[in-house]
């Protein structure tokens, strides 16, 4: 009876310590006799001693951070660039089967084909296309992880530090970006202007005195400041009315 009681006990005790939980963003891994047996789903499982073992893989998305790495560009200029990477692990068993330790593994990858692309764009294409290329490297390292069990969900260049002087040329390429478009904005406004001067003034020459009352109202507006000295000079218009009006009497 004594040994049956112990027997019970040492069973019991087994099988709690073989009852083994696993957590809804987690998976695991159950090898028997060191091999492959089963993905374990979130809950209670059971994992015999001795002759089993598990490894616990946690599935939630996970954020790597790329570190920054020195590349040359396809115009041959030197910059160092850095990004953030998001991944996520669709089959446990390939993430720990297929690749000694993946998220060592998926940095790795990201960083040697951040440094692939920079060299195959220019310096203007990485300014201005960051999300073209970031969905790029994207694409090929989503690729090559697919048979590690990992969908890489989205990659985000977060920095382009550019050497010293090439900052300087830069900057002085949007200064005279900026220069070039006040000329061009200061030149359409002399052309609109001189358009509609050229149209008042045809307006004017078709009505007769209305150049003479277009100078008396120039000079009342002058004359309202006493500090101006106000030179009243007839317009030939005014002379040829006054002549036509001379002839008629």
């Amino acid at each position: 009876m004594n040994l049956f009681f112990i027997i019970l006990v040492v069973a019991i005790i087994l099988v709690i310590g073989s009852i083994k939980q696993v957590n809804e963003y987690e998976r695991g891994i159950k090898f028997t006799l060191g091999k492959f047996s089963k993905i374990m789903e979130p809950g209670w499982n059971l994992v015999f001693p001795i002759f089993q073992s598990y490894k616990k893989v946690d599935i939630r998305t996970k954020a790597v951070d790329v570190p920054e790495q020195e590349a040359i560009t396809k115009d041959n200029v030197s910059i160092r660039i850095n990004a953030v990477l998001y991944y996520k692990i669709f089959d446990a068993s390939k993430a720990v089967i297929a690749v000694e330790n993946f998220n060592y593994a998926v940095s790795q990858l990201a960083q040697t084909t951040m440094r692939n692309i920079v060299g195959s764009v220019s310096l203007d294409e990485l300014l201005s296309q960051r999300d073209k290329i970031s969905s790029e490297i994207c694409k090929i390292v989503d690729e090559a992880t697919d048979p590690w069990g990992i969908k890489v969900e989205n990659v985000e260049l977060k920095d382009v530090a550019l050497p010293e002087e090439m900052k300087r040329v830069i900057a002085k390429v949007a200064e005279a970006e900026r220069e070039k478009q006040a000329v061009i904005t200061k030149a359409e406004g002399e052309v609109e202007a001189s358009q509609n001067l050229a149209k008042a003034a045809e307006t004017m020459s078709k009505v007769d005195g209305a150049l003479h009352l277009r100078t008396l109202s120039t000079i009342n507006d002058v004359s309202s400041d006493q500090s101006n000295t106000v030179i009243f000079c007839l317009p030939l218009e005014v002379l040829d009315a006054m002549k036509r009006n001379t002839d008629k009497k």
